[in-house]
């Protein structure tokens, strides 16, 4: 990663982070934060008083279907089910 590439997190969420990632982006190695979906969708219905559909919306069109450049998060979801 290099000094002037900011990672980017998604604000009010730093619960939900379960780690980092190293991942290529073209011809260069970026940085990234990884993010449990559970956990987000667990802190929107705890601090913004969203539904459990609500949050799952929310995360699937404003945070997955985001993208914003090469640190953009990404979003890890169990198997468990």
């Amino acid at each position: 990663m290099t000094d002037e590439q900011e990672v980017l997190k998604i604000s009010d969420q730093d619960s939900a982070i379960i780690g980092r990632c190293s991942c290529w982006d073209g011809n260069s190695r970026v940085e990234r934060i990884v993010y449990s979906g559970e956990k987000l969708i667990a802190n929107f219905v705890e601090i913004d008083g969203m539904s459990q559909e609500q949050a799952l919306e929310w995360v699937e069109y404003n945070i997955e279907g985001a993208y914003m450049g090469p640190t953009t998060p990404i979003i890890v979801w169990s198997d468990d089910e």
